[in-house]
């Protein structure tokens, strides 16, 4: 959901044209699996349609919310590194700080469509139980009190509490772009610093005007962020992770393997058998247990690249187009996409359960997601 740019990745010309074209390939996966992400994420907010269980949250331990994370990271790293861009001091503050604000109005605006969304099918279907979908019923309830929690992103309904973690990354993504280029493994230590105190403690953002916390904890979570910025490396292809590009799709077989078990055997501790701090032991979505880490990662190993390969064939060419789509414009498509699963979810509750309606409910979402990407699009480029 990051703005993407393609990097200059040498500054010397004679080198410039094949790195280039290696950074413009990584993009294009970027946007591939952020369209994919998308489009599982409207899925998996609709709970109980039939095709949530091909996402790939059903094989392994981790699911869309880290991937659409991680490539936030990474398109940071390429944003950060642009020569075209020029991102330094006050510009680079700006710019991100800016991208936050975007991010923040955007959730401001669809919070109130669902709010509206939901009050409207109350009325029209006389069923007042819509009211207390997703967290929502401490809006209608005491309103007052929950408009200025939402205003300070301290009440979240429940999918739509992905963005207010996205924009507390925004705000501090100066500061990983500024340990960044000091020094990648400062940022990492640093990050997984953050991330193990806040297993051990428990650490956590309150929510209010409903006791509870976070379900994104942002101490926790920026891990997964800061993983996506390391890795990226858009300035150069590392000589290290292509001549053990074997070894790593191994790896990465190894630990999606194991994820595909665990879920299979629906693997769920007793958090109270477990020792402490318990969180490292447990498949703990909201604090980023390290089964989950380890997992994604898994996925980034065995898949990552493999667009490349894929990409040379007309066939792929033609499915991957509408993934890239979303992903150029998936902050929109997101946007989108969380009311559409709303409507899905309306939908669904008003008419018998079915694959008929589940199968028009995802074609009909992911139409509209396209035809929302292609009008952004057309928009930005109609005046050339």
């Amino acid at each position: 959901m990051a703005d993407d740019s393609t990097p200059a990745v040498s500054l010397d010309p004679k080198h410039t044209a094949q790195p280039r074209r290696v950074a413009a390939r990584a993009l294009n996966e970027v946007d591939f699996w952020r369209g994919y992400a998308l489009i599982a994420i409207f899925i998996n907010h609709i709970p109980g349609i039939y095709f949530e269980q091909f996402t790939h949250r059903a094989f392994g331990l981790s699911d869309s919310a880290e991937l659409f994370v991680f490539l936030a990271g990474f398109s940071l790293r390429y944003l950060a590194e642009s020569r075209t861009e020029n991102l330094v001091g006050m510009r680079l503050f700006m710019r991100l700080e800016a991208r936050a604000f975007t991010l923040y109005a955007a959730q401001i605006v669809i919070v109130a469509l669902a709010l509206a969304m939901m009050a409207g099918a109350a009325l029209l279907l006389d069923t007042p139980l819509i009211l207390q979908w997703n967290n929502a019923s401490a809006f209608f309830e005491s309103p007052v009190q929950t408009q200025i929690g939402i205003i300070l992103l301290a009440h979240q309904m429940g999918y739509f509490d992905v963005l207010p973690l996205y924009i507390v990354m925004m705000c501090f993504a100066p500061l990983v772009v500024a340990l960044g280029r000091l020094s990648l493994r400062i940022l990492l230590f640093y990050s997984v610093t953050v991330w193990a105190l806040t297993l051990v403690s428990e650490l956590n953002l309150p929510t209010w005007p409903v006791e509870g916390v976070w379900f994104f904890n942002p101490f926790a979570w920026q891990l997964q962020f800061v993983l996506g910025y390391v890795l990226a490396r858009p300035k150069q292809a590392s000589d290290f992770i292509a001549s053990k590009r074997t070894e790593f799709r191994i790896l990465g077989l190894v630990l999606t393997g194991i994820g595909l078990w665990l879920a299979m055997i629906q693997w769920a501790p007793n958090p109270f058998e477990l020792p402490e701090p318990r969180l490292f032991f447990m498949n703990d979505k909201t604090s980023l247990s390290p089964m989950r880490i380890l997992h994604m990662l898994g996925l980034v190993m065995l898949f990552g690249g493999l667009f490349d390969w894929l990409a040379r064939w007309s066939g792929f060419r033609f499915i991957s187009a509408p993934f890239c789509l979303l992903g150029r414009n998936s902050l929109h498509v997101f946007c989108a996409g969380s009311l559409f699963s709303l409507a899905g979810q309306i939908v669904r509750f008003t008419t018998p359960a079915g694959l008929v309606i589940d199968t028009l409910v995802l074609l009909i979402g992911v139409a509209a997601m396209l035809a929302i990407a292609w009008g952004n699009e057309w928009r930005i480029n109609w005046p050339r």
